[in-house]
């Protein structure tokens, strides 16, 4: 064999006689899509969510542990990175919200359509980008 791609394709069937199956495609076969880098940051968020998550509970046990404990949260949270941190996170949220919405429009049969998906995918992205900027905004605005 000339190379371990051929190893990959040679399978025995379950006769056991020996066949050669196609290899899946892989990122480096495909040009990247606005459905496929959608799916990718979904989960991507999902982790970032997870992550942020874990941030907010520190904060929230450090202010039922005492003063001193929830001092050291707010210094950090309220650093420039910490800043940065909950920015991240709330992106993350409203990604996975507003593309959430658009998988549940897929489960009932909506939204095929090269057209639709093309246009849902691009409301997600800017409905993420409109609503963590309102986010923000109000937040420094009463703050």
């Amino acid at each position: 064999m000339k190379d371990v791609r051929e190893a990959l394709m040679v399978a025995r069937n379950s006769d056991g006689k020996l066949v050669r199956r196609p290899l899946s495609p892989h990122l480096q076969v495909y040009r990247p899509q606005l459905t496929s880098v959608l799916s990718i940051l979904h989960r991507l968020a999902g982790v970032a969510l997870s992550a942020g998550t874990l941030l907010r509970v520190w904060r929230l046990v450090a202010a039922a542990t005492g003063e001193n404990a929830f001092a050291t949260v707010q210094g950090f949270v309220g650093s420039p990175f910490g800043w940065l941190l909950m920015f991240g996170w709330t992106v993350a949220l409203f990604f996975h919200f507003f593309n959430g919405l658009r998988h549940l429009a897929w489960d009932v049969g909506r939204g095929f359509e090269k057209s639709e998906y093309a246009a849902t995918g691009w409301a997600v992205v800017i409905a993420t980008g409109a609503a963590s900027v309102l986010v923000w905004v109000v937040f420094l605005a009463v703050r």
